[in-house]
């Protein structure tokens, strides 16, 4: 596998050569890498769509971008701190927690953090085994629950809704850490009786355990979800549709965060801004290569979700475009 090159090394790498001879311009390509979640996740498939409209056009900003499939939302900002990622997803709940020293970050807050854009909504997903008589969450005490793998934003939110419940993890029969590829393949063969996900629909990790052992999907509502709702500004009510998914023809009625695209304030402003151009200047194909990013507009993705300052190469290209001020 070819080592993961990020902006700084390649910079450092390239200000040595040039001491000796002139680069060719093929040599001078800077590499960027977006750290996403699960391959079968929305963010994995958002993180393609961007590099693909990133390299369309390498040839005139000498960017090549890549994607890399990571833990999920805190993995990604941890990793964007140590500089070994240039850009990467996080929920806009662990982005705001990030932002304050908050939760998972309560050893200090990420100071250098700075967004980029949000995505789509992501609604909090249970998913039930047809067989396991699951009709609220609280159901799922005493039975087998999948609670996220530890660095991941689900499971972080997880523990949120559960603490708001008057749960702990102890009140599972088991508590498993599946990934987000893991949960739906152990969910049909009954090794679990239910998973929590947050995920922009369609998604193939809930359209596959629907199709393939008629899971059903479990609303989050009541009281502790109301008050969540009320307290944190990064939640927000959703509704997953009725029949987007086999043998679940109902509306699910649920809450969710924002998928929210982060970097640091020292990868470069000129690579920032001709990501940012490349998704924003093809907007209309950006939104057809995935159909969690259908509905999108770029009036709201410069401002709802992103709990850190924009990053100067985002807001150039967003006062070009006289979205911000």
């Amino acid at each position: 596998m070819r080592p993961r090159l990020t902006l700084k090394c390649l910079a450092s790498a390239l200000a040595l050569a040039s001491g000796l001879t002139a680069l060719p311009a093929a040599a001078q390509q800077k590499f960027v890498t977006i750290g996403t979640g699960g391959v079968t996740g929305v963010y994995y498939a958002a993180g393609g769509a961007i590099c693909r409209l990133v390299n369309k056009d390498r040839a005139k900003h000498g960017i090549r971008c890549s994607v890399e499939s990571t833990g999920g939302s805190v993995f990604n900002i941890n990793t964007i701190k140590a500089g070994e990622l240039d850009l990467g997803f996080a929920q806009s709940d662990v982005l705001f927690n990030a932002t304050k020293g908050m939760a998972q970050f309560k050893d200090g807050a990420h100071a250098d953090l700075r967004s980029v854009f949000s995505v789509h909504p992501e609604p909090f997903t249970v998913l039930a085994r047809k067989e396991a008589g699951i009709r609220s969450f609280a159901d799922f005490k005493g039975k087998r629950f999948n609670v996220g793998n530890p660095g991941s934003g689900t499971r972080a939110s997880l523990e949120e809704l559960i603490a708001a419940m008057g749960m702990k993890l102890g009140d599972f029969a088991l508590a498993s850490e599946l990934k987000a590829d893991e949960h739906g393949p152990a969910l049909c063969d009954g090794k679990i009786d239910g998973f929590y996900y947050g995920v922009g629909h369609p998604s193939a990790n809930i359209q596959d355990p629907t199709t393939s052992c008629g899971a059903r999907l479990v609303s989050l509502t009541g009281a502790a979800v109301d008050k969540l709702v009320a307290d944190k500004p990064y939640y927000a009510k959703a509704v997953i549709p009725g029949g987007l998914y086999p043998n679940n023809p109902a509306p699910t009625s649920t809450y969710g965060v924002l998928a929210t695209v982060v970097s640091s304030s020292k990868a470069p402003a000129e690579s920032v801004y001709q990501i940012v151009k490349a998704v924003f200047d093809n907007f209309d194909e950006f939104k057809k290569l995935h159909p969690a990013l259908a509905h999108l507009k770029p009036e709201n993705m410069v401002k709802d979700g992103l709990s850190a300052p924009l990053h100067e190469g985002a807001a150039r290209y967003y006062r070009e475009k006289g979205w911000i001020k």
